[in-house]
């Protein structure tokens, strides 16, 4: 933000908004940690996004405009050109016919922009808001011209195109919030996709011939080797965008029948402002969440696919239990994000440092907590049940369809049932669906007849003739889209002494599902339907992510 920290830090002190003591301690944090103070308010808590954007405006006088829940309107920005608009950090956020709201990032030049906005303005009442910095520079989006129109540009200019060409792709897909970036070689052109809330949308289209450089270019950034065409190569970059904001990318090259194909993972840079409610827990799930992780030793387990968010999930939960009384260790493939006063190690087949080798060397470092990137095989999953059984608190990731999947996993890689029934603490399994977008979310009236396009009886979960459910129109702020950002659904499954009893019988996957419902279980479809109910998620996404399980439709023609 263009507020410095102690700028910041005298607002938050005599506006009230937190105490001189909370201020010593995030303080002391910033010193020992390295990070910023306000990441710590924020972690323990203290403080949210939302109430510091409110404590800065009240300070100046002026209101909060939260773009990141209400986002501006491509047609209405555009009234203000680039140039002025990059100047003064500013976007307009609103008009009327008597006013308009400018948002900028430095309130204290609040005058000078409504000086400088009158003449585009006239006879209207020009009022200044309040925005963060990041949410304003993503409004910036909607001054770009297409990537086709913008390499043709770079192209005629003859100057470094293959660096500006990467950039610009680079620059899109994180204004974007792209998670991905697909390189897709075709046999006289290569296509470009995002991978934007798990759906992948195309971007733009660059010549075979241009190709080439480009990917040389990734290849030198990646650390690969540029005269290898003919095998699969991983690499990393770290990047810097044009407001210095470093990011970090991991790349994969595979070849294919036309060429070299090239993914981009762009690793998110939001995980510090995510709590267990962020990722999608309910409050009842959130608490056995919490309750688990607060045992000294056992594992804790989440499952799902590539992509569903697990890592998210255990770092959010290290981040609360990370404190300077304990020691976190984790062995990760890779160490996709770092914490401060965490101590990371990268897995490296080169020096042979695997997962299992790893994680026996951690062992022998005096830890608390111990996350472990993945179990991937019977020797990790061994080793991890033995540091979980001796006095460690284990988390970790495991390939599973479901929460009641993975326990049986457990037995066929060699687990004992009387080790596993001691030290589980805990298996969650998760899926994202997409949340619907707050620009241009709007209530929609579903009959019974509606309702049975996606659920074969749907008085199970909506006894009444009509409901009210939403769903987003589609506007510029989710690209015409209806959604924006996603959420996890969950499965949970909590090792209680009944669960244990049935462990040690080593039990069927059936034979832990129907303990599990007894005991409170929800599947994927049941806590989606309370995101549903919410106005969090559609029900034609739910359904799209997590259908209504055979056996619960079932039930249905039963009742």
């Amino acid at each position: 933000m263009t507020l410095t920290q102690e700028e910041i830090k005298k607002i938050l002190v005599s506006q009230n908004y937190v105490s001189k003591e909370d201020i010593e301690k995030a303080q002391a944090y910033e010193k020992e940690k390295g990070v910023s103070y306000i990441d710590f308010l924020f972690e323990k808590e203290i403080l949210n996004r939302n109430i510091l954007g409110q404590a800065i405006a009240e300070y100046y006088r002026i209101q909060y405009s939260n773009l990141a829940i209400r986002k501006p309107i491509q047609e209405i920005v555009l009234k203000i050109p680039e140039e002025i608009a990059r100047k003064y950090s500013i976007v307009l956020f609103e008009e009327s016919e008597k006013f308009v709201l400018i948002a900028t990032s430095n309130p204290e030049n609040s005058s000078e922009i409504a000086r400088s906005l009158a003449t585009y303005f006239p006879r209207k009442i020009i009022k200044v808001g309040f925005a963060f910095v990041e949410d304003i520079e993503s409004s910036f989006s909607f001054y770009k011209r297409s990537l086709k129109s913008r390499f043709a540009d770079i192209i005629e200019k003859k100057g470094k195109v293959a660096p500006e060409i990467f950039n610009e792709i680079l620059e899109d897909a994180i204004i974007f919030k792209a998670s991905d970036i697909h390189f897709e070689p075709q046999e006289k052109e290569v296509i470009i996709r995002f991978r934007v809330d798990g759906i992948l949308q195309e971007a733009g289209v660059i010549a075979k011939e241009l190709f080439e450089n480009i990917i040389n270019r990734i290849k030198v950034q990646s650390h690969m080797r540029i005269d290898e065409h003919y095998t699969a190569q991983d690499g990393a970059i770290r990047f810097t965008t044009l407001d210095k904001t470093i990011v970090d990318l991991r790349v994969s090259i595979v070849p294919t029948m036309d060429g070299e194909k090239v993914v981009i993972r762009i690793l998110s840079q939001y995980l510090k402002q995510f709590t267990l409610n962020d990722v999608g827990l309910s409050e009842e799930d959130e608490n056995m969440v919490i309750y688990a992780s607060k045992k000294p030793f056992g594992m804790i387990l989440t499952t799902g696919p590539t992509g569903s968010g697990k890592t998210t999930t255990l770092y959010t939960i290290l981040k609360m239990l990370n404190s300077n009384t304990i020691n976190i260790t984790t062995i990760e493939d890779p160490v996709e994000y770092r914490i401060p006063g965490i101590n990371q190690i990268q897995v490296n087949q080169q020096t042979n440092l695997t997962f299992a080798k790893g994680l026996r060397s951690i062992v022998r470092q005096d830890p608390n907590v111990i996350l472990v990137g993945e179990i991937r095989d019977g020797e990790t999953a061994e080793i991890a049940v033995n540091a979980a059984l001796t006095g460690h608190l284990l988390l970790s990731t495991f390939h599973a369809n479901d929460a009641a999947t993975a326990i049986p996993r457990l037995f066929d890689m060699g687990i004992e049932p009387f080790l596993l029934a001691s030290t589980l603490n805990l298996v969650m399994s998760q899926r994202l669906v997409r949340t619907i977008c707050s620009n241009c979310r709007h209530s929609v009236v579903y009959t019974q007849k509606d309702l049975k396009k996606y659920l074969v009886n749907p008085k199970k979960f909506f006894p009444t003739t009509e409901v009210t459910l939403y769903e987003g129109k589609g506007c510029s702020a989710c690209n015409n889209t209806g959604f924006k950002d996603r959420i996890a659904i969950f499965e949970i499954i909590y090792i209680t002494h009944d669960m244990q009893e049935l462990i040690l019988t080593k039990p069927a996957m059936s034979q832990i599902s129907d303990l599990a419902k007894k005991e409170g279980f929800k599947t994927f479809f049941e806590d989606g339907i309370e995101k549903v109910k919410s106005g969090i998620t559609t029900l034609e996404e739910l359904v799209r992510v997590a259908p209504p399980p055979f056996d619960i439709n079932k039930d249905y023609n039963a009742s």
